[in-house]
């Protein structure tokens, strides 16, 4: 299962801790304004009631009928423990109330009540809701987007230098990503980058300069040898031999080759018959061929190299077939020249399939001397195939090769 972007995850994190540090805010906010609010209004009632007790008694109309006594404010009610409490007391869910108990001159106690309407509270609450009910969501939004915007800001050099490693290869190791001038983590991890890609190329360039160099000096040696053994050896021994030095000779030329090859030397091309290059070559290496080719194939590449893939493949596959080895060239209706080279030997096992094109790699039962190569042919046949922008593959039967089509007369 593919995991979340670094910058989706950081977005949702941020967007996260706000939104929960916004809830814990609000029910605080939404709390201790209640609290004031209600406290506010029962301080104004106890006031009410202070100030209706303070009035009455100097007025000395304590003891007044309670109809007059409540003309002195609406919001105040005086009543003694024996009278009927006005009917507004009963409506305490909407008012905040305060009670004072005077004594009379005469004797007795008059309760008076204050009350403050709690409508004041209940509008600052509602406005308080209104507010976050929308702002809450907007907010979390603007963090969201300005939190996406910055990640993918700061990682923006981190896909630059993913794009850069994906193009360079084992022969473009000269190319190096790009240092953002931040100066920050990313920088650094740039810079180790490019560091560990100069190491890298020093020491493919040694090994591929070692490969040249032995390649080239086996050559001189093994034509020496191979003349000597022609004139001196004994007819019998010479012929055996004599056949080691071919082998030798083989694999210094494929060493060499492979050498230019990984060198990434730039290929001086023309436009090459690509079926005219299949039968010359197969007919070359095996008169029992059968040729299946289609006129007028043409494809963009070396001679030189394709005749060589098509040798590689229809000398692997001579070896190995029981009876007949077809070399097949069509032109596809996606715009590519198809080679196959198919043999009715025993085939390649599946799970086989990807090691054969593994350098110095042959299977189990091709590893008799009488066999021949070493292990070289297939992986230089589909660097040549990649080289020429094409594929090389191992299929049922044999090797399918194919190449981006550069003219195909009749069909253009």
């Amino acid at each position: 299962m593919r995991t979340a972007s670094v910058r989706l995850r950081a977005t949702l994190a941020a967007t996260l801790v706000v939104a929960l540090a916004l809830v814990v805010v609000t029910l605080v906010l939404a709390f201790s304004l209640r609290g004031t609010l209600f406290h506010n209004a029962s301080a104004a009632a106890t006031q009410k009631a202070l100030t209706a007790a303070a009035t009455t008694t100097s007025l000395g109309v304590v003891e007044a009928v309670p109809a007059q006594r409540a003309l002195l404010d609406p919001d105040v009610a005086f009543f003694t423990p024996g009278e009927t409490p006005p009917a507004w007391l009963s409506a305490a869910d909407d008012y905040a109330m305060a009670q004072v108990v005077v004594e009379a001159p005469q004797g007795g106690e008059t309760v008076i009540v204050g009350r403050a309407s709690l409508d004041v509270a209940d509008d600052a609450l509602r406005t308080l809701t209104q507010v976050l009910l929308p702002g809450v969501p907007l907010l979390l939004f603007v963090v969201a987007g300005m939190t996406w915007f910055a990640v993918g800001r700061s990682l923006r050099p981190v896909a630059a230098i993913r794009g850069k490693m994906a193009d360079i290869t084992a022969s473009d190791l000269h190319q190096r990503v790009p240092v953002p001038e931040s100066g920050d983590e990313i920088a650094a991890l740039a810079m180790t980058v490019n560091s560990t890609l100069d190491r890298l190329e020093s020491a493919v360039e040694q090994h591929k300069r070692f490969v040249a160099d032995a390649a080239h000096e086996l050559r001189s040696p093994i034509a020496t040898l191979r003349a000597r053994l022609e004139l001196t050896a004994p007819p019998g021994l010479a012929e055996e031999a004599l056949a080691d030095v071919d082998r030798l000779q083989t694999l210094a030329g494929d060493l060499l080759l492979l050498a230019r090859l990984d060198a990434g030397e730039p290929l001086r091309t023309s436009e090459v018959d690509l079926g005219q290059v299949a039968a010359e070559t197969a007919l070359r290496w095996c008169e029992r061929v059968t040729l299946d080719i289609e006129p007028d194939v043409v494809v963009s590449g070396v001679r030189g190299h394709l005749e060589r893939l098509v040798a590689n493949l229809v000398s692997n596959a001579v070896r190995h077939a029981a009876s007949e080895v077809v070399v097949r060239v069509r032109a596809t209706p996606e715009g590519l020249a198809s080679l196959e080279v198919l043999d009715d030997g025993p085939g390649i096992p599946v799970e086989s399939r990807e090691a054969v094109f593994d350098r110095f790699t042959r299977l189990d039962e091709a590893r008799a001397r009488d066999a021949g190569g070493a292990g070289l042919g297939l992986s230089i046949a589909r660097e040549i195939a990649v080289l020429h922008g094409g594929t090389l593959v191992a299929g049922d039967g044999g090797f399918f090769a194919a190449f981006p089509l550069q003219t195909f007369a009749g069909k253009r």
